[in-house]
């Protein structure tokens, strides 16, 4: 079958319409979808009835399922080792402790897995509850926050590499929220994506610190200007969720955040990753 699009906004993304993932794909399938998602960074799916064996095997057809370094009872219980492979993201409570990841609140912008020394090419994120309100997730295109960069800021940062770390379970740089967990990396501030040939922004504002053998006080500067260059609205879809959306987004080039919700509402999300192989360059 060949695929339909919709775009999403003028800035990233498109919507894959009448599809239902919970069948088998064939590869002709496969290959639009792929095609689709680099050439449009994020792909929505919409009105998705997926159990969690059937999300892996969406997730198999875009790569290597990836591995999730996170607590166990943040993972599906009372199935095999391979859901292992699924994370939960909620702030639904049981005894008082929330049974997913990242519960509360907005989140700042980030790459997944930016602080990894091999980092994940792409995220899933399933809806399966939703609050009435807020919780809405804000895609960035990091091809047209490079392409767009003033010429001074992006001559000053061509070739360099930026130190990158993270706190699981930190919203906010330096909120104090997180577990450290020792993760850090040295990737660089542009990167070029492996499949498309095409560069990126690669540093983001919840977990890149500073420009490698740079002065702070012109890292700080030049990072600033990175970061608020790439979340001008040009450059973002905000999706608003439905239970039973299903979003695929390429990490290496494009970041994400998170808007506010009423922590009264429940909010539930099953996630996985497509690993990777080699090191951003």
């Amino acid at each position: 079958m060949s695929i339909t699009l919709r775009p999403l906004s003028p800035n990233i993304g498109a919507e894959i319409i009448g599809l239902d993932l919970g069948g088998e794909l064939e590869a002709n399938t496969i290959a639009e979808i792929r095609r689709a998602w680099l050439d449009n960074l994020i792909l929505l799916f919409r009105g998705q009835k997926l159990s969690q064996q059937q999300l892996l095997r969406v997730t198999g057809c875009i790569g290597e399922v990836g591995y999730l370094a996170r607590p166990k009872q943040f993972r599906p219980s009372g199935y095999d080792d391979l859901l292992d492979n699924i994370m939960l993201i909620s702030n639904i409570r049981e005894d008082g402790e929330p049974i997913g990841a990242l519960p509360d609140g907005d989140m700042m912008f980030h790459h997944d897995m930016l602080h990894a020394e091999i980092p994940h090419k792409a995220t899933l994120l399933y809806a399966i509850e939703v609050p009435a309100q807020g919780g809405n997730t804000l895609f960035a295109n990091g091809y047209k926050a490079y392409e767009t960069l003033p010429d001074e800021v992006r001559t000053a940062l061509e070739g360099r590499m930026a130190y990158n770390q993270y706190n699981y379970g930190s919203t906010h740089k330096d909120d104090g929220k997180g577990t450290p967990a020792g993760a850090q990396s040295v990737h660089p501030v542009f990167r070029t994506h492996g499949e498309t040939g095409r560069k990126a922004v690669y540093v983001n504002r919840l977990m890149t610190g500073h420009v490698v053998d740079m002065e702070k006080g012109e890292s700080d500067v030049l990072l600033a200007q990175v970061f608020d260059h790439s979340e001008k609205p040009e450059m973002i879809y905000e999706h608003v969720w439905r239970p039973g959306d299903l979003i695929l987004w390429d990490n290496r080039c494009s970041m994400h955040g998170r808007t506010d919700f009423p922590m009264d509402q429940r909010r539930l999300f099953w996630r996985t990753t497509v690993g990777d192989v080699e090191r951003p360059v």
